[in-house]
């Protein structure tokens, strides 16, 4: 998945900072106001600003248990499995599943006033358009980073996804392993919908990748792309956008394209499960992320596109740390890009095809 993955997941860490240590809220204040004095909080790995936890158990007098996961299907094993967390960060096709198989609490929004800071890009978004299960916590597309110096923009417009497959570039390109993604850029090339499930396009799409495999000799990796594309070992890579924003700050000779044909749009957000043991101090914490101090922190740390609208804008600004870098902002608005929808027969059926794809040698 698209995050700068810790190694080491599933691991129980709490932050640095002691309970009510320089607090404005002592421990028992808290549990009288929230009933708990403890957050446990389930997120992705290096996902989160470096003060964001330290700073909200100083303000609030609590303790935040940050545990970690590296995929949607690790955290939703754990829930299944009857494990208890106060908040989640999953993606939109599992917020979705969770919403369908009633694992989550509907959102009192009169406790979260922050929510009037989200940018307009991550509202109505058809996973869940109201925000009734969910509020955004970062968002991004999946594009194509490339060497300036040696792939012509004027090719990439023309050739979209299917410059991937363009020979001139034969060993010099990362595909991300993953089936979604892949048959996504396929699809898209083909001129399909990413959620569909016709099988006649599903077949052209695998076809569509056994080519690329059997003639460009691409590398198939995940995080491993961001340094390797940092340091500019190939010249195109299949990358989210916020992996591509860090990519494009550390080589001026890296751009990021998004093709024409469409894309995914994906939005992380963040949701209390239905066996939450803290839902007052959950709907705090969330409200709490949506601040401008806490929304700076996460998105100039982690380098994913805020979704708090100020902290976009300055960011992005001439004076801002991702000024300039077409990763940060991504588009918005495009009529061919989607959003992917839960659909468990569909993501196995890729997955088989997709060790197919890969295990095929010219």
């Amino acid at each position: 998945m698209k995050k700068i993955i810790a190694l080491v997941t599933g691991l129980a860490m709490v932050s640095a900072s002691l309970t009510g240590c320089g607090s404005s809220v002592s421990s028992e204040e808290a549990l009288e106001k929230y009933g708990s004095d403890t957050l446990k909080l389930f997120n992705w790995g290096e996902y989160i600003g470096e003060d964001v936890i330290s700073n909200f158990e100083k303000e609030y007098g609590v303790t935040v248990i940050n545990e970690l996961f590296d995929s949607n299907e690790m955290m939703y094993t754990k829930l299944q499995a009857g494990d208890k967390y106060d908040v989640l960060v999953p993606s939109d096709y599992m917020i979705e599943r969770l919403i369908n198989e009633d694992m989550l609490q509907t959102l009192d929004k009169s406790l979260i006033p922050n929510l009037e800071n989200l940018t307009g890009d991550v509202t109505g978004l058809d996973f869940d358009p109201d925000q009734t299960y969910s509020v955004p916590y970062f968002f991004g597309t999946v594009g194509i980073v490339y060497n300036k110096n040696n792939v012509p923009y004027e090719l990439l417009e023309e050739q979209g996804w299917n410059i991937l497959k363009n020979t001139d570039y034969k060993g010099s390109v990362y595909i991300y392993d993953s089936e979604r993604d892949s048959f996504m850029m396929a699809l898209k090339a083909l001129g399909y919908s990413m959620n569909t499930e016709d099988d006649s396009e599903i077949e052209e799409a695998y076809n569509w990748l056994l080519e690329l495999n059997n003639t460009m000799e691409p590398a198939y990796v995940t995080d491993e792309v961001i340094d390797a594309m940092a340091g500019g070992v190939k010249d195109l890579a299949v990358v989210y956008s916020g992996d591509a924003a860090y990519i494009l700050s550390e080589n001026e000779d890296m751009g990021y394209f998004t093709p024409n044909e469409g894309t995914n749009v994906w939005c992380d957000a963040m949701v209390i499960p239905s066996n939450s043991e803290n839902p007052l101090l959950a709907h705090e914490f969330i409200n709490y992320i949506l601040t401008y101090d806490a929304s700076y922190d996460n998105s100039y740390t982690v380098g994913y596109t805020s979704t708090n609208d100020e902290v976009r804008t300055d960011l992005s600004a001439e004076d801002g740390e991702f000024y300039g870098n077409e990763a940060y902002v991504p588009r918005s608005g495009y009529e061919l890009d989607e959003v992917f929808h839960d659909n468990q027969v569909l993501r196995e059926k890729l997955s088989s095809l997709w060790i197919k794809v890969k295990s095929t040698n010219s």
